[in-house]
């Protein structure tokens, strides 16, 4: 999932190590408040899961953005869509198949249920492993790409301003939707309110373009604004939390405020690229650098692989760290460079990129 510009970005780089390892503390965390069936675990590890990981709620947005950045202009939709899904859609394939080889093998599954589920890739079985639900919406998002990017290369700056301002107020209805249950349309009848076809993760794409076409000099703004957004949009998201974590019961409410599709989270990640992009690299050469460029090269493999990773870690760490505080950054960091070095060493197999991407 990498691309090449005359000049790299070393700044993209970062932002693409840093959300790749995001999204594994992420799913450290979840270890350490979700119980049984989707129920809360209100304990003090929770509370350090809260702290911890709001920031890195922006992971998968900031993926999106990423990836949005170099989507743009479609020229041959032919080669683009061949382009693209090869590189993405045949490793998941394979990544679908193995996870449920992984979960038979762990006894999770019998004989039966892992053929089904291997059948049931093309439906949504991602959505069933967990982390492998980001593919699917990214392929959507590729699917629109054509249609989306004549507007892209010519919208005057005011008009894609004005497409943000409908996609911002359309992240805040998850809380508008905490005093009226339905707003603009919505009943059980019709899930397609007004700012419906303005809402979802294409405004990421959006916002990575207005950013690239009137915001790519690096200049002292993109840091004071950086900096606010993320600051803003991290109190409401850990404190908006924190709120929830000793009243509700299950998941899929606590996690109000840490939905990729709110205005909070929108913020940081906006806050975040602001101020990454442009990061300066004098010493081009360095071996920091290359190992950064590595991983970002990886970072789709990291990404495909990691949970089998990290259900080993956790095993080793979890009875020798006594706290979350300590387990969370341990067992990431840990997932995090395994994980790459598994990449690694498969991308000398040849044909790897069919697997790692």
């Amino acid at each position: 999932m990498t691309d090449t510009t005359v000049t790299r970005n070393y700044g993209l780089d970062i932002l693409r190590v840093i959300a790749c390892y995001m999204v594994i503390q992420i799913h450290t965390g979840e270890f350490y408040y979700i119980g049984d069936r989707g129920n809360v675990l209100n304990t003090i590890d929770a509370n350090w899961v809260c702290w911890y990981n709001s920031l890195c709620r922006i992971c998968v947005p900031l993926f999106v953005m990423i990836s949005g950045f170099f989507l743009f202009p479609v020229k041959d939709t032919s080669v683009f869509f061949k382009k693209r899904f090869s590189r993405v859609a045949i490793p998941f394939i394979l990544w679908c198949i193995l996870y449920a080889l992984y979960f038979y093998l762990r006894g999770d599954a019998p004989l039966n249920a892992t053929l089904t589920n291997i059948a049931h890739i093309p439906v949504n079985y991602g959505v069933e492993i967990g982390h492998l639900w980001f593919v699917y919406m990214l392929l959507g998002i590729y699917l629109f790409a054509p249609v989306l990017s004549p507007w892209i290369q010519t919208a005057s700056r005011k008009s894609m301003e004005f497409y943000l301002m409908l996609w911002g107020i359309a992240f805040c209805i998850p809380y508008i939707h905490l005093i009226f249950p339905e707003i603009w349309g919505e009943a059980f009848w019709n899930h397609t309110p007004m700012l419906y076809y303005f809402s979802g993760f294409m405004g990421y794409v959006v916002l990575a373009n207005y950013i690239k076409r009137f915001h790519m000099e690096p200049a002292r703004w993109n840091y004071f604004a950086g900096i606010t957004l993320l600051v803003v949009g991290y109190g409401i998201t850990a404190i908006g939390f924190s709120m929830r974590l000793p009243t509700e019961k299950f998941v899929n409410t606590l996690e109000l405020t840490w939905s990729f599709e709110t205005i909070n989270i929108a913020m940081m990640t906006a806050g975040v690229f602001l101020m990454v992009k442009n990061i300066q690299i004098k010493n081009t050469g360095s071996g920091i650098l290359k190992l950064v460029v590595d991983i970002s090269a990886k970072s789709y493999g990291i990404y495909l692989a990691h949970i089998m990773v990290l259900n080993v870690v956790h095993a080793f760490w979890d009875g020798r760290l006594s706290s979350a505080a300590t387990k969370l950054p341990v067992i990431a960091i840990s997932t995090f460079a395994i994980t790459f070095l598994l990449i690694k060493i498969l991308s000398f197999i040849p044909k790897s990129k069919w697997l790692i991407g």
